[in-house]
């Protein structure tokens, strides 16, 4: 089980519990009943059948039983549905954009990141799209999940009560890199959430490429620490001596600047060995790719 952390964990929970509980006193009532049948009405004991009577009250109370429990698991799911769909007034808005293989937070002070930032104790509402294939965005901490669907903006909420760092997964198989599709959402105090999303956010033209890399999804397929995912990692990218197919010919390319900005403008022409032709056409403007190399050089 995962710590507590927001409002919806105890609606959710009590449902769950309550299902839970219901499933196994019938399943131990269910099991009892079977060895009783078994051991009194076995062939052995009444090797003649006979015919068993109808009891009235007997089969009011198999039909009344189970109708009360099914109506309070109604009653739970209606009362939660309606709690967990419909966000409080002045829940803080956040546009949650999901692509293969990453998430992108959009803040309504035009602030972006691929982390999920949110403030200790107000209500945060996530307006979510798609741009490519179906993905879900699952907190389990804070027993949140939905759809985020190509062409259309679902809707979630939640008010977390405990700072700290939490998991978020994608839960909707997208690809071949689904597995490499997660992110976290960090709940500050309030003070230093309001100090992060009033701080400037830092120039120059590597920081620039960054927020670039972070706004296209790059960094869902390619790690900046050496570690290995769908594409090649960009820790020392630059001035690395790779091994690559061409039109079925194998050759070795240094990984320049000038290779790097024909990689995204073309990708797939060149297949980097070990890894699959999947790279998508990514728009981008030159001052674009400046600003990415500008922050690969920093890598070396």
């Amino acid at each position: 089980m995962f710590p507590g952390a927001a409002v919806s964990t105890g609606k959710v929970d009590s449902a769950f519990f309550f299902i839970v509980a219901s499933s196994g006193l019938l399943l131990l009532l269910v099991t009892a009943m079977m060895i009783i049948f078994v051991v009194r009405y076995g062939h052995r004991r009444r090797p003649h059948p006979q015919p068993v009577k109808d009891n009235v009250a007997l089969e009011i109370v198999w039909t009344v039983i189970p109708l009360a429990l099914v109506m309070v698991m109604f009653y739970f799911g209606y009362v939660d549905f309606e709690f967990i769909r419909n966000p409080p007034a002045g829940a803080m808005p956040v546009q949650v954009t999901a692509r293969q293989w990453s998430w992108l937070f959009r803040y309504a002070n035009g602030r972006e990141d691929d982390v999920l930032r949110v403030p200790l104790g107000r209500p945060v509402a996530l307006s979510m799209t798609s741009v490519d294939v179906l993905h879900c965005l699952y907190i389990p901490a804070f027993r949140i999940k939905e759809d985020c669907v190509p062409g259309m903006t679902t809707h979630l909420w939640f008010d977390a009560d405990a700072a700290g760092t939490y998991e978020i997964f994608c839960t909707e198989y997208c690809g071949v890199g689904h597995s490499h599709m997660r992110s976290q959402c960090i709940v500050m105090p309030a003070a230093d959430f309001d100090k992060w999303y009033a701080a400037p956010e830092e120039a120059g033209l590597a920081a620039a490429g960054l927020k670039i890399l972070k706004s296209k999804g790059c960094l869902g397929c390619h790690s900046i620490d050496g570690s290995r995912k769908v594409g090649p990692t960009f820790k020392s990218l630059i001035g690395l001596q790779q091994a690559v197919t061409a039109a079925s010919r194998a050759r070795t390319v240094t990984v320049d600047a000038e290779y790097v900005r024909q990689y995204v403008l073309r990708p797939n022409v060149d297949v980097v060995k070990g890894y699959q032709p999947i790279m998508p056409n990514i728009p981008v403007t030159n001052e674009d790719l400046d600003a990415i190399i500008g922050y690969l050089e920093t890598l070396r």
